[in-house]
Formats: structure tokens, C-alpha cells, sequence
């Protein structure tokens, strides 16, 4: 199981959204008969039902800018956090049509819509008609820039990362050391039955008695001493090389 971390509005939600609703920041908006206490949960039904308020809609997203405009910037943001959370849905259509046309990270569209939100919020006059409308527009125009950014540049190799997979790769058989173990590869004859006789390998006894010597002085740490005094099998016999093991009298 693989955990990566959460995208912007995912974090957006869970932030607004952890603590039980009675402590959450709810919205007091003003209506036709006086003033109306809204729950998170409860201004988003009222913002994106099928069947929506007129008036309620502009009341709670003015509301909403106002209380995110006064909120202190050393405070907790969770004023911020409500008016950002209220304009998800909106924002969040955008998303998937720029995604669907052009290959650009998630990551990188949510944070981009957060941050031409929030720049726009600078600005912004809460009493402006349609002022949700002008905040979503930000951040779907900051996606929709970031996207044709993203569609401009060229693609090119990460040298650090070429560097470690190519140095990542085991270097040619040929160069590798000998483990001391032989691969056979055998093609049997175009028949049915296969080989038709056993097989059997024989090494001559010299061979044998040279690869355990050279074994020996490489364990000793002679074996350039013993590279060096090898000779050819057609050479003249001028000394010979008895082995016995260690303590043996001679």
C-alpha cells in the first residue's frame, strides 16, 4: 500500500472540515427577515443545489469575502479556508476539462486556483455583484495559465536522474568477477525423445590440480605471484609443487 500526499483541495477540505461542526466557522448572512446562521456544509447546499436561493447565494458569498478579507493574517485562516472550500465545486469542473486536454500535474492546477483565489481576494470589494463569480474566475484563469505555461516548455533529460540509472546498471558479463559456477546451454536434436544419450564432462586431471592451486595462492594472497609463474602445458617440467595440508609432516 503506497500513501502520497494529498492534493491542495483534499487538504483545503480536511482542514475546514476535521474538526466537529458546532466548532466549525459558520456564516452569518443576512436575509429577507433579519439574519441566518450557516454551517459549511449548509452554505455549499445553498450555493450549488439544483433548485437555489436567488438571494440567498450572493448574500452568503458576500458574507464569506467579508469575513475573509477581516480575518488577521497571524490568525488561523479558517475564514479563508471556508470562503476557498465554498468555491471548490466550481473550480473543480475546470480542473478535470484542463486535464483532459492538457498534461499537466493535478498537484500543480490545485495550488495554482488557491493562489489566484487568494490574489484576487487582496483586492477584491465584497458589496461587487457576483464577487464568488469573480474570485472562482481568478482561479480558474490562474489554472488555465499555468496549463498553457506548462504546454510551451520543453521537455528535456534530468541529468542527475540519467546519471543514477545509468551508473545503476550492472556492468557487461564480461567484465563481472567468476562466481566458480558453469552455465550449459544444450540444444537437443529436432526430435520427439530429445537427446537420445546421457551427457557426460571430464576435465583433465592437470587442469583440476592448476585451478585448485590458483584458488590456494589466491587465498594466500599470492595470486599475482602465481599469474606470474604459470606455464604452458608444452613447456619443459623444471620444478614441481607439492601441496599437503598444513601441519602434515613433509
Amino acid at each position: 500500500m503506497s500513501w502520497t500526499t494529498p492534493h491542495t483541495f483534499t487538504r483545503v477540505s480536511r482542514a475546514l472540515l476535521t474538526d466537529p461542526e458546532d466548532t466549525q466557522p459558520h456564516l452569518t448572512v443576512a436575509v429577507e427577515h433579519g439574519t441566518r446562521r450557516l454551517s459549511p456544509a449548509e452554505c455549499r447546499r445553498a450555493l450549488y443545489r439544483p433548485h437555489r436561493d436567488d438571494a440567498l447565494r450572493p448574500a452568503i458569498w458576500r458574507q464569506a469575502v467579508a469575513d475573509a478579507r477581516c480575518e488577521p493574517a497571524e490568525g488561523p485562516g479558517r475564514r479563508t479556508l471556508l470562503l476557498v472550500w465554498l468555491a471548490l465545486p466550481a473550480m473543480n469542473r475546470q480542473l478535470y476539462r484542463i486535464l483532459d486536454l492538457c498534461r499537466v500535474e493535478r498537484a500543480d492546477l490545485e495550488a495554482e486556483a488557491v493562489l489566484g483565489m487568494l490574489a484576487a481576494l487582496a483586492a477584491v470589494d465584497p458589496d461587487a455583484p457576483g464577487v464568488g463569480g469573480l474570485l472562482i474566475k481568478a482561479g480558474v484563469g490562474q489554472m488555465w495559465r499555468h496549463a498553457a505555461r506548462v504546454r510551451r516548455e520543453v521537455p528535456v533529460v534530468d541529468l542527475g536522474r540519467f546519471a543514477r540509472a545509468r551508473d545503476a546498471v550492472p556492468p557487461p558479463a564480461a567484465h563481472r568477477p567468476w562466481n566458480g559456477r558453469w552455465e550449459l546451454h544444450v540444444t537437443p536434436p529436432p526430435r520427439r525423445a530429445g537427446l537420445s544419450a546421457s551427457l557426460r564432462f571430464t576435465e583433465a586431471r592437470r587442469r583440476v590440480e592448476g585451478e585448485r592451486l590458483g584458488a590456494l595462492a589466491h587465498g594466500a594472497g599470492l595470486a599475482e605471484l602465481a599469474f606470474r609463474a604459470r606455464r604452458h602445458e608444452q613447456a619443459r617440467l623444471v620444478g614441481t609443487l607439492v601441496l599437503r595440508p598444513a601441519g602434515r609432516r613433509r
